[in-house]
């Protein structure tokens, strides 16, 4: 299944369509005006017919400050501009730069003709070069005493003291116009520049002629270096916009687009700065474990260490025995005791302290009466001695 865009989506792919498509950038439209109005500002909106479909058209004021005849319902006309999308509507109109009578349009129609010989020849289809960020040498073609000029070089030493920038002066309008821009683009194009800006300020269609030119529309398409194109005011558009690697809206704009801003680039050291204490520190942190981890592993791998580790062992053991033997001489100790009370107990000399006397026949000890004869010889014990006898008389026991 696929994807669900929404309206927004939709509307924004189309008009990106629109804007780097060129077949609808620097196009004549021919038609009649119907629905005209002029607002307060002095922009002029109308819709273009030719009798079967309708095209809604706008010329700001800029352009229609230009003009030399007064617009009305119902005049054929042919607008030169480019087709643009409004997003918010999903609609689509003509910017319009300029605007002539019909009978006034065969400068338009030559114009026309050239776009279509240029564009199948691939000049304005061709893969554009980028634009480099930090360029060391800016060319700036142009007016050497025009306003472009100056705009051009205020921007840049306030974005981007740091580049070099380089003049080529020339014509921008006029009979020497073409020679010299032709000129003018080839010397910028062998000067090692970064990037080139081609620029002049605004005027009417004859003005800018010159940057329709065949041979100057050429001259930058087949330039090696970069270009930033920037002719006139934003609502113009020249051929050179669409041979260019980029068009700026004006002369300022091409400035700040060839140009960063070293604020910007500030901001970003400082950023990047930033990124690599941080990195710094937690690589740092990192090995320091690891240098911690490898002292452990060293230390628990050295002789000196494994030996301190074994007399320590053999120090616990040592303390384990000797506790382990004298428990067992305690108890062997009252084990004997015990044994050596019994045995006293048991002992016939103390039995004789208490009255007792032992009697004895030769080695013998006597037991029972009937174990002697009257005219025995016996020796009897006593407790601090012995005594000879011989037995007189036997009496048994009742």
């Amino acid at each position: 299944m696929s994807s669900i865009l929404t309206v927004s989506q939709i509307n924004s792919y189309i008009a990106l369509k629109f804007k780097n498509d060129p077949k609808f950038r620097g196009i004549a439209v021919k038609g009649e005006i119907s629905d005209l109005s002029l607002n307060r500002n002095g922009h002029i909106f109308f819709t273009l017919s030719d009798g079967s479909s309708n095209i809604r058209a706008i010329m700001f004021a800029g352009s229609a400050a230009n003009l030399r005849f007064l617009p009305s319902v119902g005049m054929s006309v042919i607008a030169y501009g480019s087709v643009e999308v409004y997003e918010r509507d999903g609609s689509y109109r003509i910017i319009v730069g300029q605007l002539i009578e019909d009978g006034s349009g065969r400068s338009l129609d030559a114009l026309a003709k050239l776009k279509q010989k240029l564009d199948a020849l691939g000049v304005f289809s061709a893969p554009k070069k980028p634009i480099p960020r930090y360029p060391s040498k800016i060319a700036v073609v142009t007016s050497p005493t025009g306003a472009a000029l100056q705009d051009i070089k205020n921007i840049v030493s306030r974005r981007y003291p740091v580049a070099e920038l380089s003049v080529f002066p020339t014509a921008v309008q006029g009979a020497e116009a073409v020679s010299g821009i032709v000129s003018a683009l080839t010397s910028a194009d062998r000067s090692g520049s970064d990037v080139i800006i081609l620029t002049r300020g605004g005027g009417s269609s004859e003005d800018l002629s010159a940057f329709n030119a065949e041979q100057v529309v050429l001259a930058v398409y087949n330039c090696s270096t970069p270009i930033i194109s920037a002719i006139g005011h934003e609502i113009d558009w020249s051929l050179c916009d669409l041979a260019a690697d980029l068009r700026a809206p004006t002369p300022s704009g091409a400035a700040e687009l060839a140009t960063p801003d070293i604020k910007d680039m500030s901001a970003e050291l400082d950023g990047f700065k930033a990124l690599i204490s941080q990195y710094t520190a937690s690589k740092l942190s990192r090995c320091k474990e690891r240098l911690e981890r490898f002292e452990y592993a060293l230390s628990a791998m050295s002789v000196g260490e494994k030996i301190s580790h074994r007399l320590s062992e053999l120090e616990s053991i040592r303390e384990n025995i000797k506790r382990q033997a004298a428990h067992k001489y305690e108890v062997s100790r009252l084990g004997l005791e015990s044994i050596a009370e019994i045995l006293d107990s048991l002992n016939p000399e103390n039995v004789l302290s208490r009255g007792y006397a032992l009697v004895y026949k030769d080695s013998d000890v006597i037991e029972e009466a009937s174990g002697l004869s009257v005219g025995d010889g016996i020796r009897i014990t006593l407790r601090d001695g012995s005594v000879g006898a011989e037995v007189k008389e036997i009496r048994g026991r009742k």
